[in-house]
């Protein structure tokens, strides 16, 4: 199975293929999944001695992980003050500082590894719609206070002065937060993986499992996988495998497009490079790539499969109402992908029972987390440490299955409307 048409398949650095599960083979621990989360828990166990198999069920990162907007950011799809409410100021203070951590992996692992097809490209800047300059001002001071992490407050006119729109008011801009080319970043780590001793096996759907013993088997089409302990890192392509793991999360898609080569006309409107996002709840995010030659756009969510050229279209005009001199600039290509959200909107990551892990439900900011996830994972396996304990209190809940995803398209088109009125109402 080949990776669908994205800007980053059209810019793979490499495109080896894996091969199938074939025969009998065992391990210490098998990782269902080939995203972010299990490339990252592998190669941190891998690097620790284990023996390593990975099943995924179509291509290394073929889901969201190589289809994201590639901006590596501190923080979690859930805000601050939920996670305060739900563990206390204490424990939400070490989870924002793992999703720290998990950034700044991501780019340690970029250097170690030398991959020069996923060089980060620093900057990020967040953006509001509304005037509301004190909340951040506040944010940035908390930040220096309680993290010693440093981000630039700009007023509307910085803003302004680099992202030529009228609809932007101030922002914040963190220099340590940067941009990748995710896919490639990904197949790098598998590819370490490998060198490593690692077995990685592409286009291998995990059919069934036995958890039943102190040995966990693992059966595929041609071939079955015997191992002391089993990871699953699978998304919002998740099959019934484990009925629980996959009724705790919903499959939510967003969309993503990319416009055809004009520098000078993107550099009319967009005279940075840092990524941009703005505050609202499944707002836009866009960077240029390409050195400036192309915009990569994305942003909406929907609980059903939609037609990703219809909602480029939807993208499109958000694009040219945001930066009305873009009016010109025709989209090459777009694409979707399914994240996977829980209902509490935190990764899900833990033990099922013993020698059963789960590492899942990165929807929303996926990148950082997905670094983060896998390494804490890794360390309770080599018994290094309990910190997946801190996200112990976003247990498996169930989703709610087909209400729970009406739920959620009614809630993102309340929010969308009250992002609408507040827009409003401060122009």
């Amino acid at each position: 199975m080949s990776y669908i048409d994205t800007f980053y398949r059209r810019t793979i650095a490499d495109n080896y293929a894996f091969p199938a599960s074939s025969g009998t083979t065992e391990c210490d621990t098998c990782i269902i999944g080939g995203g972010l989360a299990g490339i990252t828990t592998a190669l941190q166990l891998v690097r620790a001695g284990q023996a390593v198999v990975i099943l995924e069920a179509r291509r290394i990162g073929w889901g969201a992980s190589g289809r994201n907007g590639g901006i590596v950011s501190p923080g979690y799809a859930n805000g601050g003050d939920a996670i305060e409410r739900a563990v206390g100021a204490k424990n939400a203070h070490k989870l924002h500082a793992l999703s720290i951590e998990g950034m700044r992996l991501l780019r340690d692992t970029i250097d170690e590894l030398a991959i020069t097809s996923a060089v980060p490209t620093p900057g990020m800047m967040s953006v509001l719609r509304y005037d509301n300059g004190e909340s951040l001002r506040s944010r940035a001071d908390y930040l220096q206070r309680e993290f010693d992490y440093s981000v630039e407050y700009l007023s509307r006119d910085q803003v302004q002065g680099v992202l030529r729109s009228k609809r932007y008011f101030q922002g914040l801009r963190d220099p340590q937060a940067f941009h990748i080319h995710p896919l490639n970043y990904l197949r790098a780590m598998a590819q370490e993986i490998e060198r490593l001793g690692g077995r990685i096996f592409e286009g291998s759907p995990a059919l069934s499992v036995d958890l039943g013993g102190p040995e966990k088997v693992v059966r595929t089409a041609r071939g079955e996988i015997k191992s002391r302990r089993i990871v699953v890192t699978t998304g919002g392509y998740t099959a019934g495998l484990i009925p629980q793991i996959k009724r705790s999360f919903l499959p939510i898609a967003t969309y993503v497009m990319m416009t055809e080569q004009a520098p000078d006309l993107i550099h009319q409107a967009i005279a940075t490079t840092d990524a941009v996002s703005d505050n609202r709840r499944a707002g836009d995010y866009y960077r240029v790539v390409e050195e400036g030659k192309r915009l990569l756009w994305g942003g909406r969510i929907t609980t059903k499969a939609a037609s990703s050229a219809a909602l480029a279209k939807e993208l499109r005009h958000e694009m040219v109402g945001t930066y009305p001199q873009l009016a010109d600039l025709k989209i090459e290509t777009s694409w979707s992908g399914l994240m996977s959200y829980a209902r509490h909107l935190m990764p899900q990551i833990g033990q099922l029972r013993p020698d059963v892990w789960y590492c899942t439900a990165f929807g929303g900011h996926g990148l950082n987390t997905t670094a983060i996830g896998g390494k804490v994972i890794a360390e309770a396996i080599l018994g290094q440490s309990d910190r997946y304990e801190l996200f112990k209190p976003f247990g498996l809940v169930w989703a709610g299955g087909p209400v729970g995803l009406s739920v959620a398209q009614l809630t993102y088109w309340k929010l969308r409307a009250q992002d609408w009125w507040r827009e409003r109402s401060s122009t």
